[in-house]
């Protein structure tokens, strides 16, 4: 008993079995267990509470914990499966694991749709869009002109509203990824296969032109 209850004293609150957590995700027990000392590294970084706020998580992310961006409050919102304003152990393993490179594509795409449906209505409106693709710009650092980031809104409509009611439904998405493959391509993070104890960029600044932005 006494042997059991030391181990456990090692691991913080909201602390997830690994064996479980490689079950649910695409991490082995290894990648889980390297995760849990980033995870602790970066909960730890502002409030010591064990769990990871909004300021940590942009912290790990700009290393600016006040910088506010729609990019970053949207991927900050997915994380959070609990909506408490804060990630615990098992969501930040269970989103992340949406980046690794063994994740089949489909769970990749629906989480892009997430990401993108702002009021959480079931489909991506123009506005919603054009907010988003400012949004990556500014992270990126890339300055466009107002023509151009309508011509990506246009161009993504006209491709992806297949019904052309004005919006991009969950299948219509489905599609338009199906077709245009390279739009998920940031949704694959390759170093996640050999987990370190850097914090995985979510932004992509290299390689970025006007036909990638939308992801």
């Amino acid at each position: 008993m006494g042997c059991i209850s030391s181990k456990q004293s090692k691991h913080t609150p909201g602390y997830e079995d690994p064996v479980l957590l490689a079950s649910q995700t695409s991490f082995t027990v290894s990648e889980v267990e390297a995760l849990y000392d980033l995870f602790k590294k970066l909960s730890f970084s502002i409030i010591k509470d064990s769990l990871i706020h909004k300021e940590e998580f942009q912290l790990a992310l700009f290393r600016n914990s006040s910088k506010k961006n729609l990019f970053a409050d949207r991927i900050f919102s997915l994380f959070d499966a609990k909506r408490n304003g804060a990630i615990g152990f098992g969501d930040f393993v269970r989103a992340l694991s949406v980046f690794h490179p063994s994740t089949p594509v489909y769970e990749k795409a629906a989480f892009a749709f997430r990401l993108y449906d702002l009021r959480h209505t079931g489909s991506i409106e123009r506005v919603e869009l054009k907010e988003m693709v400012l949004a990556l710009l500014s992270e990126s650092e890339l300055e466009l002109s107002e023509d151009i980031v309508e011509a990506i809104v246009d161009n993504t409509f006209k491709q992806a509203d297949l019904n052309g009611d004005g919006k991009i439904d969950e299948d219509e998405w489905k599609e338009f990824v199906t077709q245009n493959p390279a739009i998920l391509k940031n949704m694959t993070l390759p170093y996640l296969l050999d987990i370190t104890m850097t914090f995985p960029s979510f932004v992509m600044y290299s390689e970025t032109n006007d036909t990638d932005i939308i992801i």
